[in-house]
């Protein structure tokens, strides 16, 4: 059974920064896809980032390009989210996702395993 574990969510103002961090138990880390995604209350979930297998090629949505940053270390099984530039409107809760598969995608409907969630409140 493969797990997911986030962490390094919680309360900041708008404007400061948050590292989220993903470790995962799969032994397929190194040549699995990973991303994030987000669902704030009474919303979808939506793509915020995914990365290669090896971390040569990162995606991001609009709302977050130039802010956010995900990187991966093969080595500790670990994928990250720096999100720095927060605002009021990046409360969400924030999960990590798996896909066996190498082909990298934001469709949160191909990722094979999903984390429990850490929850990001940014206040104003």
């Amino acid at each position: 059974q493969v797990q997911l574990v986030e962490s390094g969510g919680g309360l900041v103002q708008a404007g400061g920064s948050l590292r989220l961090s993903c470790t995962t138990s799969a032994r397929t880390f190194s040549s699995s896809v990973m991303g994030w995604f987000r669902q704030a209350p009474g919303k979808e979930r939506d793509f915020v980032a995914a990365i290669s297998k090896y971390g040569i090629m990162t995606y991001y949505a609009d709302s977050v390009k130039g802010r956010f940053t995900i990187s991966r270390d093969n080595t500790k099984n670990t994928v990250y989210l720096q999100m720095n530039s927060l605002k009021p409107e990046d409360t969400a809760v924030y999960y990590c996702a798996l896909r066996q598969s190498g082909v990298v995608t934001t469709r949160g409907a191909e990722y094979d395993y999903w984390g429990q969630g850490t929850q990001v409140t940014v206040s104003s």
